[in-house]
């Protein structure tokens, strides 16, 4: 490198630190700068106010034309903060006096424009100018004149028909628009309710949207529903009809029969509690009844008629107090020609009273020995008498006590073993 590019290196080196030294120096300590840019900037001019609630806290100490843009540079007083995503507005406080920069809106806390922020087109604002409005309003007088909207006369139709209209309905009108305020007030205030509504629903639209092709079938059965009964609409308005008549006479049934229903209902609240007392009773039947109902049909003997079946009614019964039994409706038959004391002397028995007393009594061969089949020490007529009534009778002793009383059914019985 040749000396004379060196010097000129160090030398632009130089002015540059010189600049940044200057500017650190002599920039004010107590503000910062903030450059914005705006589409125009008429009636903005170098020393311009910076303003925040129309409060000066700041200058204009820049403005450049930028091609389609204006850049303008502003000193801040240091003792007002700016939020960082505020933004800037040119305003104009009159017609023919300057203009002024505004930020907006107040600084309430959180981040604040640091020195050096710029805020780009996107963050700033300028006023519409007054020959802008003239010449909209000159184009609005164009459209709707004489060459325009009314060339055939169809504004001046449109005013004459509105006064026409409006005329004497000046108070309903003004009612109309106060209600209208205040709903659009009430709205206002369930705006919160009102969009959480929408939102609700459109998550509700969207998940229909992914069901298109079970609402359409939906749609298609619903369809044929409707078209099924107006297929049937007398029937249905019969069955209707006939269904209020029926309703008719339940209601005068009630009222009629209130006490005997009352009754009713309480019995039944009866009968439903023995039915969930023996809900495993109920239940076991319910089990057991359909394989019994089958068995039952295998029992039919078609060659004879007959039902093929063992009665296990007696199965528990002792075969004494069976044969005592037998002996006793035998007594009481009248069948011509038949007597049961004729069939004992026949048979060489004894009367049919001593039968029954040496069967119930424990020893029918009436030898003083009683029968214990088991050898448990205890007479067998003494132990089933103790299993199915909780007591019986002594060892060796007469039929008394239950068998004195009938329990069994059979005839009172005398005396004791001969």
């Amino acid at each position: 490198m040749s000396g004379s590019l060196q010097r000129g290196v160090a030398l632009a080196a130089a002015l540059v630190l010189v600049g940044a030294l200057g500017w650190t120096v002599l920039r004010p300590a107590d503000r910062y700068r903030v450059t914005a840019y705006f589409t125009q900037t008429v009636g903005i001019y170098e020393g311009g106010d910076v303003r925040i609630l129309g409060i000066d806290v700041g200058e204009i100490t820049g403005v450049v034309p930028m091609g389609d843009r204006v850049r303008v540079e502003m000193m801040i007083d240091e003792g007002y903060d700016i939020p960082a995503d505020a933004d800037a507005v040119i305003l104009a406080p009159s017609l023919v006096s300057d203009r002024y920069v505004q930020f907006a809106p107040v600084y309430s806390g959180g981040e604040t424009l640091a020195d050096g922020a710029e805020l780009g087109l996107d963050r700033t604002a300028t006023p519409v100018e007054l020959d802008a409005v003239y010449g909209a309003l000159d184009e609005l007088s164009a459209a709707l004149g004489p060459t325009g909207a009314n060339a055939d006369g169809a504004l001046d139709d449109l005013l004459e028909t509105g006064a026409a209209n409006l005329d004497g309905n000046g108070e309903a009108l003004n009612r109309t628009l106060t209600g209208f305020s205040q709903a659009v007030e009430t709205l206002a205030e369930n705006r919160d309710d009102l969009f959480g509504s929408i939102d609700e629903l459109q998550t509700f639209t969207t998940a229909l949207a992914t069901i298109d092709a079970q609402v359409a079938r939906f749609n298609d059965t619903m369809a044929a529903v409707a078209d099924q009964l107006e297929g049937e609409r007398s029937d249905l308005a019969l069955a209707v009809q006939l269904l209020s008549s029926a309703l008719g006479e339940i209601a005068s049934f009630v009222q009629t029969n209130t006490d005997l229903l009352t009754t009713n209902v309480d019995r039944l609240a009866e009968v439903t509690l023995t039915l969930v007392q023996q809900r495993q009773a109920l239940a076991e039947i319910l089990d057991v009844a359909p394989a019994a109902l089958g068995n039952l049909a295998h029992t039919y003997n078609p060659d004879y008629g007959t039902l093929d079946t063992r009665d296990n009614s007696l199965g528990s019964t002792s075969p004494e107090v069976i044969v005592c039994q037998l002996l006793g409706t035998a007594g009481r038959l009248n069948v011509a020609g038949l007597s049961i004391d004729t069939l004992t002397d026949f048979l060489s028995l004894p009367p049919t009273d001593q039968i029954c007393l040496r069967l119930l009594s424990g020893d029918p061969g009436n030898d003083g020995t009683l029968d214990d089949l088991n050898g448990n020490g205890v007479p067998d007529l003494e132990e089933l008498l103790g299993v199915l009534f909780g007591g019986g009778t002594a060892a060796g002793g007469g039929a008394g006590g239950l068998l004195d009383g009938g329990v069994l059914g059979l005839p009172v019985l005398g005396g004791g073993a001969s």
